[in-house]
């Protein structure tokens, strides 16, 4: 395997390398699991439920890689890093979770096999902005009464969040996290990541050096890299011109009130105005 500098290494947080990744080193996904969750009882076996990629999933519009496990307990996993912000991003995180729930039931099927779902979401951007946020970096989220948050209904869904940038500026994590928050935000700092001392995280480094010495996992890691960019790119786009759009309504809605106001007012006449301005108005 040719040598790989540090600076020419792969982005672990690209859905296709954090999918080859965690999808070909099945320990590895088990570990990040357990230190998310690390006040639930350890897992020590997962199975992949889409372990594929194929030509038509990697060019497909959605643009969403994810990894679905399950556990040796029957709990299913969705584990997705997602590097672009969208409105109703949450919205779209829970109803994938639910249909996870909802395939479990075929005709017949007693509600109580249902098997807890979990959600694990790396956030390559700040979710949560408000002042009151900004200390906290991890969030698990349950259904839980409002009035008396200890009372839960149910365990069949949960989704834990992680806002990476936050948690490695904010730091004070626990070691094994810490660690992980340290190979997707540094993966490119030699310095900080050989001599790391979290046996897992220099297992995924040296996978990360082995995809980013192969010639077509840098081909599709970069086709979606470039996807990604081109679909915010289009994005941006279309909300300035609806901006512009929006600005021009605007103006031209306030034209006509102010054009309203002086014929009220009998300091005009509408065929002055219209002389003066090219409006259209009825009296």
């Amino acid at each position: 395997m040719p040598e790989i500098l540090a600076a020419d290494l792969l982005d672990p947080k690209n859905d296709y390398v954090f999918f080859r990744v965690f999808s070909e080193e099945p320990a590895l996904l088990v570990d990040l699991i357990n230190v998310v969750r690390r006040d639930e009882p350890a897992i020590v076996e997962v199975s992949l439920l889409n372990p594929r990629l194929t030509p038509e999933r990697l060019s497909g519009k959605s643009l969403v890689l994810d990894l679905r496990a399950v556990d040796e307990r029957g709990q299913r996993y969705a584990i997705e890093m997602q590097v672009r912000r969208f409105t109703h991003w949450s919205g779209c995180g829970l109803l994938y979770l639910a249909r996870l729930l909802s395939e479990q039931l075929d005709a017949g099927t007693a509600y109580r096999r249902l098997k807890p779902v979990i959600g694990i979401h790396l956030l390559d951007f700040t979710l949560f902005e408000a002042p009151e946020q900004a200390k906290q970096a991890l969030w698990c989220f349950e259904m839980r009464d409002r009035a008396r948050p200890e009372v839960r209904l149910g365990r069949e869904l949960q989704l834990n969040i992680i806002e990476l940038r936050k948690a490695d500026r904010l730091g004070q994590l626990p070691a094994r996290l810490s660690a992980w928050i340290a190979d997707f935000a540094h993966w490119q700092e030699e310095s900080t990541m050989s001599t790391h001392p979290y046996p897992p995280v220099q297992w995924a480094i040296e996978k990360l050096r082995e995809l980013s010495a192969d010639e077509e996992a840098r081909y599709w890691a970069e086709s979606r890299a470039k996807a990604l960019s081109d679909e915010a790119s289009l994005l941006a786009e279309a909300r300035e011109e609806g901006r512009e759009e929006g600005e021009q309504i605007g103006l031209q809605k306030g034209r006509e009130d102010t054009a309203r106001n002086l014929i009220a007012l009998g300091v005009l006449t509408v065929g002055q105005i219209a002389q003066a301005t090219g409006l259209s108005l009825a009296q």
